[in-house]
């Protein structure tokens, strides 16, 4: 029993097989109808498509048949030579599809834009003998072409699309659909096919890698670094430089190479309409160009228009980062971008927002702990903040007797031990640090101090605003 499952599976198996062999059936071995013979063909690499013919050089005359297997639907097809470009505008193309009522049409067609309907018209060379068969779910083209110019290499392209009744309707412009590659040189002295990208799509990922960097990572990156890193005292102004910078940097790079591409493509694109991506980018255009000239012309902090300004500076600045996300999901939608860089992106976005979540916590609540017990201490030193303040402006001695001084001089505080009976032999403590016995001086550059020292006559002598501790070890 186990046999005989195995071998009906391997019958099987080898009929698919088959039947995806018969499908795509190399060029070299396809026998035309009629006993059409042409000399050359070629597998064109997408669309399950190739194309034969017979070159005559003298007369630059060439006989093709383009051929379009797997066809299980009503669709229309179609081969085009482009003389002055490689891509779709400008192509001189040659189409055919089954009517409702089962007959076929075939004729030519210049194209003139991307909304194209594939209306009838004269190309700018002469074709004859145009033919068209559609049977064994496969499509064939025949034709004959007068080339100008003696040219043997040509651009070319080929194409198939859906059809409503009987009109051509658009064909899938996704960069990873086969529809979007269906171009390239042929050569047919040599035979020689050479596969090309098309322009508009170089310049579609142009477009959205300039905008994903500046108004998707950029813009959200210098926003983070305003709200939080000028919290910071530390920060300053390293902070307003950065976000300056991001924000120019996005603004030079979305604002007008990116824009610009986007109204580039929107005119050369024809028929082809993406209104919310379009609308929502005219809009961040704007926000982002308010935002850099109110950046210009900024109140002084003391002025009574700033507040004005830093509202709409802050409203502004969410109002961008949240269409600027938005429109960099609708860009991946309509260049179906690989779910790659989807979750590229989207990691990009979930890093920022665990940064700007962290930060947030640091600034709400560590911060404001850490300014406390600052001021706590600050507390309890304010009277010796206090006197050294007072002896900014000129130099003042807060004790002197017969056997002490203690002095400020100039930004130093100067310290003359002359206790009677101990002289120079004395030891300071000024902020725990130990002045050494170098000499009668002690100097220590800093706003407050605390001196020990054993010294009945300037303990009493001495404002309350030093702590003096009786108890030193000389």
């Amino acid at each position: 029993m186990a046999r005989s499952v195995i071998f009906l599976a391997a019958i099987f198996l080898s009929f698919c097989t088959l039947s995806c062999i018969a499908q795509q059936q190399p060029c070299t071995t396809y026998k035309f109808s009629k006993n059409k013979q042409f000399s050359s063909c070629s597998d064109l690499p997408v669309l399950s498509s190739s194309l034969h013919w017979n070159y005559h050089p003298l007369s630059s005359r060439v006989e093709v048949a383009f051929r379009h297997t797997g066809v299980t639907d009503r669709r229309w097809i179609a081969w085009a030579i482009n003389p002055t470009s490689g891509g779709m505008i400008g192509s001189q193309a040659i189409v055919s599809f089954q009517r409702t009522d089962g007959s076929l049409a075939v004729y030519t067609s210049p194209i003139t834009s991307y909304g194209t309907r594939l209306e009838q018209g004269n190309l700018s060379f002469p074709v004859s003998d145009l033919s068209a068969t559609n049977q064994n779910n496969e499509m064939i083209i025949y034709a004959s072409l007068e080339l100008h110019g003696n040219i043997s290499t040509v651009n070319h392209l080929w194409q198939v699309g859906p059809m409503s009744e009987n009109t051509p309707m658009m064909h899938s412009v996704a960069p990873s659909s086969p529809n979007v590659k269906s171009m390239g040189s042929l050569d047919f002295l040599s035979g020689r096919i050479k596969a090309t990208r098309s322009s508009s799509t170089t310049l579609k990922n142009v477009h959205g890698i300039l905008n994903t960097v500046s108004w998707g990572i950029l813009m959200p990156v210098g926003a983070v670094i305003a709200r939080y890193l000028k919290k910071f005292e530390s920060a300053a102004p390293l902070w307003f430089y950065l976000h300056v910078g991001c924000q120019l940097l996005a603004y030079i790079l979305g604002g007008l190479s990116g824009f610009g591409t986007g109204i580039f493509l929107g005119v050369r694109s024809h028929g082809i309409e993406h209104s919310c991506h379009k609308i929502i980018g005219i809009v961040l255009f704007c926000l982002a160009t308010a935002q850099v000239f109110g950046g210009l012309v900024r109140p002084d902090k003391d002025s009574k228009y700033r507040p004005f300004f830093n509202w709409f500076h802050f409203l502004a600045g969410c109002s961008t980062l949240i269409l600027s996300i938005f429109n960099i999901y609708k860009g991946f939608d309509i260049l179906h971008a690989a779910r790659f860089w989807r979750l590229t992106y989207s990691g990009i976005i979930l890093a920022l927002l665990l940064v700007t979540l962290l930060l947030e916590i640091c600034t709400r609540w560590y911060l404001p702990i850490t300014k406390r017990s600052m001021s706590k201490t600050v507390d309890k030193n304010t009277s010796t903040v206090a006197a050294v303040a007072a002896m900014e402006s000129q130099d003042s001695c807060i004790a002197e007797s017969d056997n002490a001084v203690v002095r400020k001089i100039g930004s130093r505080i100067l310290l003359r031990e002359e206790c009677s009976g101990y002289g120079a032999g004395m030891k300071g403590m000024i902020m725990g640090h130990t002045i050494p016995e170098a000499g009668n001086n002690g100097v220590y550059n800093n706003g407050t101090f605390r001196i020990d020292v054993e010294c009945q006559k300037m303990y009493n002598e001495l404002p309350d605003v030093l702590e003096i501790n009786r108890n030193s070890e000389l």
